[in-house]
């Protein structure tokens, strides 16, 4: 079967859609030191060539991401979240390993707002079923504005596993 110029051009408009409908939305407050880590995850995905993808700044989060988290085909949020691992250690929790790890005892301010932004767009069937957080262990996350030695370490690790997961996803 012969693809004709219109088809082609319809079906690498969807393939490009596809890679840009998932959302890597970066969580967290500039001003506490390793709790920026989601945000400057962010600043190194968007100066380099790495998988398309929306980049979201989701800063300290807000009912206001509902919306996007709800129109994406995959949600990739990154974040610093204590896990019991030493400081600078980055684990990835796919599918219902991340509702797992939302759903356990809060230890920040942005899992429980992502656990509640979570189970609205399930709510509301529209949760992707494509999602994953993408977590580093913090040191500190007091005010300060650098992060830690450790947590700066870790930002190319982070950006590594968010374009493995791009990577698998956008296939």
């Amino acid at each position: 079967m012969f693809e004709d110029r219109e088809d082609r051009e319809d079906r690498d408009a969807r393939d490009e859609r596809d890679e840009r409908d998932v959302l890597v939305l970066g969580l967290g407050n500039r001003l506490l030191g390793d709790d920026a880590a989601g945000p400057l995850v962010v600043d190194a995905l968007a100066r380099s060539a790495r998988p398309p993808a929306r980049l979201r700044d989701g800063g300290t989060i807000g009912l206001a991401l509902l919306p996007e988290i709800e129109d994406a085909r995959g949600l990739i949020a990154v974040d610093a979240a204590m896990f019991g691992a030493a400081p600078g250690t980055v684990r990835v929790f796919e599918g219902e390993a991340m509702d797992r790890q939302l759903g356990g005892t809060k230890r920040s301010a942005h899992e429980v707002a992502l656990a509640d932004l979570v189970a609205a767009a399930a709510l509301g069937g529209r949760l992707p079923e494509r999602r994953a957080l993408v977590a580093v262990e913090p040191r500190s996350t007091a005010l300060g504005l650098e992060p830690s030695a450790a947590v700066a370490a870790a930002i190319p690790r982070l950006c590594d596993a968010v374009d493995g997961l791009l990577a698998r996803w956008t296939r």
